[in-house]
């Protein structure tokens, strides 16, 4: 029986092998990297496999990268919270700041939480190896790698948790009880906090799959803490997430953002943890908002801008949503979207205080089942199609 390595001492060690000079590599530097959005599933989903995998046979080294800058990490206070609870810091998560300039043939990438490499990272994806993901299939990644793991699911940690509990159950017994237990604890609470978050706590009936419960129910009896409280633990991560009040604009719309490139128009989509009440009146009127929401879209230079809340005012679970052309291209884009959108049953919301009557619209959104994963291929189609 031997001694597990830390979570501690794997990002470590990650992080050395990722500076170590390439003349002195014997292999390709193998990666694990959730979407752009860099959001709690993200993150998450990549440190969790990436430590499985690493710890399994054939021992085999994966680095879990943070698909955002250094400088972004300190947005995701949930991720934070959720590091603190597995005695880690963001310090020890490495991001995109941390790669350093890379032939592609060097490199080999596991995707987790999306199925088709963009951005910063768009030049390596003739070399993705194997994807898990819970968005739709985007085609991008060969039907031969393997895992290739695309199903709808609450939240793509259930996945991971389905793709790897039999190497985890494997190295849990390989090692001594105390440092099983502990370790096992640490990423169990790091996995628990995605799906819980991604499902509601499992409340989110609409995106709920069979594997959520399960990947729950495994995840729970690795945490012997008696004290530990699931829905109290939730209740913790929502609060550290919801609470944007010291963000400024610019830094509540890049949270939590996505961009695609189709048919030569750019789409970004922001997602936000607070409606467009608390949003206007955190700008001061809707006016502000809609300035603010303006120098995003120049920052990024947008055809098509999209903003998704989802809130819980009153413990109603509600979701919104402003489209707003921003080009003569990027407006016949939105009118496409607005013939195509019935199925989001759509609202004006707020007697049209932040619609402009043909670029831009807002609404509250009664389907609460379709979240950016559907919503996004809807306005990307619309944008193939202008």
């Amino acid at each position: 029986m031997s001694s597990r390595q830390t979570l501690q001492a794997f990002l470590a060690t990650a992080r050395k092998a990722l500076g170590t000079p390439a003349a002195q590599r014997t292999a390709p530097l193998t990666f694990v990297v959730g979407n752009e959005s860099a959001d709690l599933d993200s993150l998450s989903c990549a440190v969790v496999y990436a430590y499985i995998r690493t710890n399994s046979p054939p021992h085999a080294l994966h680095i879990p990268l943070s698909n955002l800058p250094r400088a972004d990490l300190g947005l995701r206070t949930e991720m934070t919270a959720v590091l603190k609870s597995a005695g880690l810091s963001p310090a020890d998560l490495l991001t995109l700041s941390d790669l350093p300039d890379l032939h592609p043939d060097d490199t080999r990438w596991m995707l987790v939480d999306h199925n088709c490499l963009t951005g910063a990272l768009k030049k390596f994806a003739g070399r993705v190896v194997g994807c898990i993901d819970h968005h739709s299939d985007e085609g991008a990644v060969a039907q031969s790698v393997s895992p290739r793991v695309v199903e709808p699911c609450g939240s793509c940690m259930s996945l991971v948790v389905h793709e790897t509990k039999d190497a985890w159950d494997a190295l849990s017994g390989d090692v001594d009880d105390g440092d099983a237990s502990a370790e096992d604890e640490k990423l169990a609470k790091i996995g628990l906090a995605s799906i819980l978050s991604d499902t509601i706590n499992l409340t989110a009936k609409e995106k709920v799959r069979d594997k959520d419960p399960e990947a729950v129910a495994f995840l729970r009896a690795k945490i012997r803490d008696p004290a530990f409280d699931r829905t109290r633990y939730f209740d913790d991560i929502s609060a550290v997430k919801e609470d944007i009040s010291g963000l400024n604009f610019r830094d509540i719309f890049r949270k939590d953002y996505k961009e695609w490139d189709e048919a030569g128009l750019r789409l970004g989509i922001s997602c936000s943890v607070q409606g467009f009440d608390y949003l206007v009146a955190k700008a001061g009127g809707a006016l502000p908002l809609l300035d603010d929401l303006a120098a995003w879209t120049r920052e990024r230079d947008l055809d098509v801008a999209s903003l998704m809340t989802t809130s819980h005012p009153g413990g109603e679970f509600q979701r919104h949503l402003l489209v707003w052309g921003l080009t003569d291209d990027g407006k016949a884009a939105v009118e496409r979207f607005r013939s195509v959108a019935d199925k989001l049953e759509l609202t004006t919301w707020g007697d049209g205080a932040l619609d402009d009557g043909a670029s831009r619209g807002a609404w509250r959104q009664h389907n609460l089942g379709s979240s950016r994963k559907q919503v996004a291929p809807l306005l990307r189609e619309a944008l193939k199609k202008t």
